[in-house]
């Protein structure tokens, strides 16, 4: 997109925002009389900020927590590229009411904007309305929705163009292995990192939170150093009941960094297993002396509704209460405008047990129902890139005991267990002739780059693709583990950290970066929270 500066955008729009604050508030003259004192104090206030995500060309999710009960407003008004609300002929302003806030979803509350003018940037204002009708603190933020389909990328709205080329990062392990907030060191500077590139959208691939890693006021680096958290009561213990699985996101958003760039940068959410507790599946019961809920389903279903509370995510159906294993799921399609669609995966809910992976019948992690709706609409797509993003690797050994964790199982021959999910979906995505697919993912606390090839492979009825992992963002190091070749990948680049390393240097902590320029060249970097690019590649699009 246009570089702006995100810094003059809010500047440039406080004094609308105030406007917007102060009508919920006495009037002048009532500042003299003591009975309008108690008012000012029994204001709202936002504790968690402000968030967006799956913003698409047309439609974007809204989303705060209030300190009490309320109402959601939110107010957009189209800027122009100056950072400057847009005003008169052409200009667009809207409010939209979202769902009352209350005990029932910890005071959070969304909000779905629709028919949006394309390829426009906004300045957003989210406000909590009491019962009284007095208004919140105000929290000011800014989105901008993906060009449409027009070749120019033109705006609907005068003045107010975003252009065809768009950027994102994605990584994923937010406060993960007693990693958290070290107000010492200026609290997650990865997110500082990540939002320093001016992203159009970031995609978190999962391990949102670690619900099941305590985390105490100082650790012992392996340096030598004490690292110093923030503690609050929920995170002080593995996450059992529903308070404390949303305690662990309410921990995260008290982060300064993540809030700023929640509030600018448009999130894709996708969760892994650290949302409930570590490798779990679907009917495991938990031999862990940590916890006194055992049932791992009772776990996934409290730390789902929390994660569903928290992410700003768009699929209306992820937004029903259930169980969390009800036939509805949370895996998803946000277009981008006709540069790019991102498929972002649930390769949770429907996973089987992890077992050494060598059966010669397939065995379930996308499960039948997902599996064909990616077919579905990847060949559907009409974007020139189709983003597959997974919650875990493709071709990575991720072991789980004598288990495995992940899709590959040690066996370098033809494809047994997940592996045969995989290999339907890599032979239906070239019997339907789809170009242009790249994988993304997290999971194993490194980088790395993945070229896969069936000239190499033992499975060879695919095309060739690219696959990128980066994590952790704030959480321990690991890796590099060793690859399953049944799909031919080679590591074209690979970096990691020592073991379990915190974040302090950021060096040990990697995101992904894409640019996407107005040719459709899609070029993938992949960096460090010390904000230096390691590795990069520019992609040329195959018509």
């Amino acid at each position: 997109m246009t570089e702006i500066s995100r810094r003059s955008l809010v500047l440039g729009t406080l004094a609308a925002a105030g406007t917007v604050a102060a009508a919920g508030a006495a009037p002048a003259s009532a500042a003299s009389r003591p009975a309008a004192v108690p008012l000012v104090r029994r204001r709202l206030t936002l504790p968690s900020g402000i968030a967006t995500g799956d913003v698409t060309s047309n439609s974007a999710v809204l989303w705060s927590r209030s300190s009490g009960p309320g109402r959601l407003i939110a107010t957009l008004r189209t800027v122009g590229t100056d950072g400057r609300v847009l005003r008169g002929k052409g200009a667009y302003e809207r409010v939209l009411r979202g769902g009352w806030a209350n005990a029932d979803t910890d005071f959070t509350a969304k909000v779905n904007a629709a028919n949006l003018p394309s390829g426009s940037r906004f300045q957003l204002t989210l406000q909590f309305e009491d019962e009284a009708g007095t208004l919140s603190e105000a929290g000011i933020g800014s989105l901008a929705t993906a060009a449409g389909p027009s070749a120019a990328g033109r705006s609907s709205v005068r003045g107010n163009q975003v252009p065809r080329g768009q950027s994102f990062v994605w990584t994923g392990d937010t406060a993960g292995q007693g990693w958290g907030i070290n107000e010492e060191i200026g609290g997650m500077l990865g997110y500082r990192a990540m939002h320093r590139t001016r992203p159009d959208f970031f995609i978190h691939s999962g391990d949102t939170v670690y619900a099941d890693g305590p985390i105490t006021a100082e650790v012992v680096e392996p340096d030598g150093r004490i690292w110093k958290n923030v503690v609050t009561e929920e995170v002080s213990k593995v996450a059992e009941t529903l308070n404390e699985f949303r305690g662990r996101h309410r921990y995260n958003m008290m982060d300064a960094n993540l809030r700023a760039m929640y509030a600018e940068v448009p999130v894709i959410a996708q969760w892994d297993d650290h949302e409930t507790t570590n490798n779990w599946w679907h009917g495991e019961t938990l031999d862990d002396p940590r916890y006194t809920v055992r049932d791992v389903d009772t776990l996934a279903a409290r730390g789902r509704q929390a994660w569903q509370e928290y992410m700003p995510i768009a699929d209306s159906r992820a937004l029903r209460k259930g169980t969390g294993f009800e036939p509805a799921r949370i895996y998803r399609k946000i277009e981008r405008g006709p540069q790019l669609d991102v498929f972002a995966l649930d390769m949770r809910t429907f996973k089987g047990e992890n077992t050494p992976g060598t059966e010669p019948h397939a065995t379930s992690i996308l499960g039948e129902e997902q599996l064909q709706w990616l077919i579905r609409e990847v060949t559907r797509s009409k974007a020139t890139w189709k983003v597959i993003s997974s919650d875990l690797p493709l071709g990575i050994i991720v072991p789980d005991g004598k288990a495995q964790e992940s899709i590959a199982n040690r066996d370098n021959g033809a494809p047994l267990g997940r592996e045969l999910e995989l290999a339907r979906l890599l032979k239906a995505l070239k019997d339907n002739k789809v170009r242009n697919v790249v994988w993304l993912t997290a999971d194993v606390h490194y980088c790395a780059a993945h070229h896969y090839s069936p000239e190499r492979a033992a499975f060879k009825d695919f095309d060739p693709f690219w696959e990128f992992v980066a994590g952790p963002i704030n959480a321990g190091s690991f890796g590099p583990n060793d690859m399953d070749l049944t799909f031919g990948p080679e590591v074209v680049f690979s970096k990691a950290g020592y073991t379990n390393q915190s974040p302090r240097t950021g060096e040990g902590q990697f995101f992904g970066h894409v640019e996407l320029d107005e040719d459709d060249t899609f070029t993938v970097s992949l960096r460090d929270a010390a904000e230096t690019v390691l590795w990069r590649k520019a992609l040329r699009p195959q018509r």
